[in-house]
């Protein structure tokens, strides 16, 4: 079921009041599956798969060709002078024929499914890289906040060593821990870069123009039948029915190849020529041609019964076409095995993951509890020296703790993320779960974490969200 005109027009209103330089998560995946070559392929197929199912139809229409010529002769004829000739000729009845036209109709539907199938796979695609784009741009944020902290530690931790409170060896150990992030923000520039030049890619958009909006990410939304004990009432996913209907024309095409010997194939033919024996010693040798009465116009038409009585090689093709069938089958049926055990596995990973992404989140939060309790006893300790020292190190290892735990949350949600968009992309249920955007919804799959307390540098900033247009993702095809 393909979307309305409404809705598209109405999408496309929607992204063009999206702000300056940011590209909604539906924006992306519309361009996307527009600039995919493999949808343009699946694309290319269907119009093939539709192509011969029409010529398979038409041997049933007369195919009419004329020829024409001209010329002289002298002696004994060795044919009939034909000026021109208008030639008709149909198939009218075969009992394989229809069994060939069912076998392209499978075909389309096979071809159907696979273009539906490439779709999502470019939306999946294009979501998981938009996601790891913008989680990247959020682990940048956080290192900067801890580089920023970890220089001051050093700074902090020279000077404690210059007054002769902590040994030398804590020197290089602060040091260690700067160059540890450093290391971490190229990897994550890398990780951005990466994932930059592959949306372009996708999207066929320049890459300095691709700044991600996490507003435009609808909410997830957990398929129907969670439960996942009987594997035999999980719903094909377009790969499997697309491997079935490949089945099913292989089975038709195997069953009209066996019903072609000792049947009658009829054909209607038809013939209208104009002849011109002065061109020619035909009335010399022919006389009675050329008879007053006799007319120049020739014209036939009549039916042909062919019956195969023997032809091996079709008895042999007939017996390839059935073990053709078979085969597509058999790797059916594989297919749905490990497409069932696989879905199982994933939504048992998706739960699980939903827990760790849980404890990140609650570990990140105890830092954060604590390093607030460091900062209210270092405020409180100021002029009273009873009970143990709070020291500025303390707090900025609390500091460098806290933002370690954030980068852990933002890690299992990116994980928790894609792993919900598997989910989806096997249910058949990711196109409608992108289009919910279009509305304007703007919650994000998990709530947003506030940025760490105790720290002069600003959280992780925020981003203004954006409209969103639709992707043209049809509903999968019927069963």
């Amino acid at each position: 079921m393909k979307i309305s005109c409404l809705l598209l027009s109405s999408a496309l209103l929607c992204s063009a009041t999206a702000a300056h330089g940011q590209v909604s998560l539906s924006t992306a995946v519309n361009l996307a599956l527009k600039n995919s070559p493999k949808v343009r392929g699946a694309k290319a197929d269907l119009d093939k798969a539709k192509a011969t199912k029409s010529e398979l139809r038409d041997a049933y229409i007369p195919a009419v060709t004329t020829t024409a010529g001209y010329g002289q002769s002298t002696g004994a004829p060795l044919g009939v002078p034909t000026i021109f000739s208008i030639n008709a000729q149909s198939l009218l009845f075969s009992f394989s024929q229809k069994d060939y036209i069912r076998s392209a109709s499978e075909g389309i539907r096979a071809a159907e499914l696979v273009l539906h199938n490439a779709e999502i796979e470019v939306a999946e695609d294009t979501t998981n890289t938009y996601l790891a784009l913008d989680f990247a741009a959020q682990r940048r944020a956080v290192l900067l906040q801890s580089l920023n902290v970890a220089d001051r530690l050093v700074t902090v931790t020279s000077d404690r060593i210059t007054l002769g409170v902590d040994p030398k060896v804590e020197a290089p150990k602060s040091r260690r821990t700067a160059t540890q992030i450093r290391l971490q923000a190229l990897q994550v520039d890398d990780d951005i870069a990466a994932n930059r030049t592959h949306l372009a890619q996708l999207t066929g958009l320049p890459e300095a123009s691709l700044i991600t909006d996490i507003n435009s990410v609808p909410e997830y939304r957990r398929p129907a039948g969670g439960s996942t004990s009987d594997t035999t009432s999980i719903q094909d996913s377009d790969g499997v029915r697309a491997a079935y209907a490949s089945a099913h024309a292989r089975q038709y095409t195997a069953f009209g190849d066996s019903r072609y010997l000792f049947r009658p194939q009829i054909s209607l033919a038809a013939n209208y020529s104009r002849v011109a024996i002065g061109l020619a010693d035909y009335a010399a040798y022919y006389p009675k041609f050329g008879a007053p009465g006799n007319s120049e116009n020739s014209m036939s038409y009549g039916l042909q019964f062919n019956i195969p009585l023997l032809d091996m090689a079709h008895r042999a093709k007939a017996r390839g076409s059935a073990a053709d069938a078979a085969r597509a089958y058999a790797d059916a049926d594989l297919q749905r095995a490990l497409y069932r055990e696989g879905r199982a596995k994933l939504q048992n990973a998706a739960r699980e993951l939903d827990l760790r992404f849980q404890l990140a989140r609650d570990d990140r939060e105890i830092a954060q509890d604590q390093l607030e309790t460091l900062q209210l006893q270092l405020n409180q300790q100021d002029g009273n020296n009873q009970g143990p020292q709070i020291t500025p190190k303390d707090q900025l290892n609390a500091q460098l703790q806290e933002r370690q735990k954030y980068l852990d949350v933002l890690a299992a949600d990116l994980q928790l993320r894609q792993t919900q968009v598997n989910v989806m992309r096997q249910t058949n249920t990711l196109g409608d779960w992108i289009l919910s955007a279009v509305g304007g919804n703007s919650s994000t799959l998990t709530p947003s974490i506030p940025p760490a307390a105790g720290n002069n540098t600003p959280g992780v900033p925020g981003k203004a969200p954006s409209g969103a247009s639709t992707s043209p993702l049809p509903q999968a095809p019927g069963r």
